[in-house]
């Protein structure tokens, strides 16, 4: 997994547990959901459309940002709008991957195993 992303195993497993966190608030998801569906947004462009205030979604977007899962892009009158950033969330793809396979090679055994036993 470290190999392909150009992160090594430690950083690579950081990044992954950091998406993870953030992937847990259905807050953050709903944020990174209308930005993959709208395309980049200012805060308060997220809060008219979302049930949150533009506030917490500020804090959310920080926390986001802060984790590598978006870019902050300054615009006009100070208005800083958020794009996704896939980087992170192909590390931590990476790592479920990793994961499925080595799951798959043991099922794989098990299987294998029950087979000759029949």
């Amino acid at each position: 997994m470290a190999a392909d992303s150009g992160w090594s195993e430690a950083s690579a497993e950081a990044v992954a547990e950091q998406v993870f966190v953030a992937l847990a608030d259905p807050t953050r998801r709903a944020i990174l959901s209308s930005l993959a569906t709208s395309g980049p947004a200012t805060a308060t462009d997220l809060a008219a459309r979302l049930p949150i205030t533009r506030q917490a979604i500020a804090k959310h977007l920080a926390l986001l940002a802060e984790v590598g899962m978006l870019t902050a892009e300054p615009g006009e009158r100070r208005r800083v709008r958020y794009r996704l950033r896939s980087a992170p969330v192909l590390v931590a793809q990476q790592f479920l991957a990793a994961l499925t396979r080595d799951w798959d090679g043991r099922l794989d055994a098990l299987r294998d195993t029950l087979t000759r036993g029949e």
